[in-house]
């Protein structure tokens, strides 16, 4: 037991991210407050114990729904795991998940509302924390009108999670059901995105991202160490470049490989009808499937053709791009199937108008970054004249990722 009246002002908040990470947490918890004196310090000082949850590298490691699953296990495993300290006797710890966010759906962006309505049962009490990044912002608070808006439906959407959201866990069949699909997820995931030959090739020919490195935005490089490895790119440039090729592989590589992958495994109407019930009846696969549509409906395989032709072996740009085409497909198809949409964001017309209305005047932007580009790779052992190739390619990256929205 802690001796005297021991307190702390800096009190220690755990970073979960990687699959790894995550699937460790609620482990790595119990041991940490198994140390002698921990809860009496951490109750002496407030009584409140952070959990940052990261969504970024998850992402990156594993894939969107392979992500987002394990996020939601931790999350209850975490919350069991302070229910269980709570009933013991001893100092009172309350838990408090802080949920490192950013942008884009594959980083944990979307719609706020709908994701703290997604969280587990017993995972918001009376109080949620999160991060809000870069560009977003800007949109949500730059105007004092709009940011009290947002804010008011943030506290909403954690009152509703607090005082109407179901308290019971969602059905075991769903839970089997998406612990299935997850695996078969991150399967497809890391056979395309790390066991595919040529595939970081391809993607630092087909996407910005060596230019979106030169930017001068951002507190840190766009790798970790000075390779081209996709295990030491940073999340954010890795979903930017993506996105800003219209391909955004990280919000729905993966998923169309699982649900075929599911559905092969038992009888095909049972399945079909189970994973259709799970989107009407379960918040989080509901808000999951929301994202989804949303990232699917802003990609556009046409414009992500046009870079293709910057890679220069033809041969590993058609192999590549045939890939991620028969993926985006499979997606696209499992999405349908689940929700019935036979429209892009049916169930969201006021997103469907806006994109229609933005788009038109996107898509040109595409379409000069890519002649940009080309002009500029090819000029680099000549730089003289370059310069303004340069602020070109940044403004037109400026102006895609201020279009597409939910970017970085």
């Amino acid at each position: 037991p802690a001796r005297g009246p021991a307190r702390a002002s800096l009190i220690t908040v755990p970073l979960f991210e990687t699959i790894g990470d995550l699937r460790r947490s609620e482990a790595i918890m119990r041991e940490f407050y198994a140390l002698p004196g921990v809860r009496a310090l951490v109750a002496a000082s407030g009584g409140e114990q952070d959990v940052m949850l990261g969504y970024s590298d998850s992402n990156k490691d594993g894939g969107s729904f392979t992500s987002h699953w394990e996020l939601y296990r931790a999350e209850t495993a975490l919350a069991a795991l302070f229910a269980e300290l709570a009933e013991d006797g001893a100092s009172p710890v309350t838990l408090r998940l802080f949920h490192g966010r950013g942008g884009t759906v594959g980083r944990g962006g979307g719609p706020s509302y709908q994701a703290i309505l997604a969280q587990p049962p017993g995972t918001v009490n009376g109080q949620i924390r999160l991060t809000e990044q870069g560009e977003v912002i800007a949109s949500k608070y730059a105007n004092p009108d709009i940011g009290h808006r947002n804010l008011e439906t943030l506290v909403a959407a954690m009152l509703e999670a607090t005082l109407l959201h179901p308290t019971k866990p969602a059905p075991r069949a769903f839970l089997d059901a998406a612990a299935q699909i997850s695996a078969a997820s991150f399967q497809a995931y890391r056979k395309l995105v790390y066991d595919t030959p040529g595939f970081t090739d391809y993607f630092f020919a087909a996407t910005p991202i060596r230019e979106i490195a030169e930017l001068n935005i951002g507190s840190r490089p766009a790798s970790r160490k000075a390779t081209r490895a996709i295990e030491d790119l940073r999340a954010i440039p890795w979903s930017f470049s993506w996105g800003q090729c219209r391909m955004a592989l990280p919000g729905w590589c993966g998923f169309g490989s699982a649900i075929e992958a599911f559905i092969a495994g038992g009888e095909r109407d049972e399945r079909v009808a189970l994973l259709q019930r799970m989107h009407r009846q379960w918040p989080f696969f509901r808000t999951l499937l929301s994202n989804l549509d949303m990232v699917l409906a802003k990609s556009d395989l046409r414009i992500a053709a046009r870079y293709v032709e910057l890679v220069d072996d033809r041969k590993l740009a058609r192999r590549i791009f045939t890939l991620l085409r028969a993926e985006w497909q499979r997606a696209h198809g499992a999405l349908t199937l689940i929700t019935g949409q036979t429209e892009p964001l049916q169930s969201n017309p006021a997103l469907a108008r806006s994109i229609a209305h933005r788009f038109p005047y996107l898509d040109p932007l595409n379409h000069l970054q890519v002649e940009l580009m080309r002009r500029y790779r090819q000029g680099r052992e000549n730089p003289a004249g370059l310069e303004r190739v340069q602020r070109g390619i940044h403004l037109s990256i400026n102006g895609i990722a201020a279009g597409l929205r939910n970017t970085g």
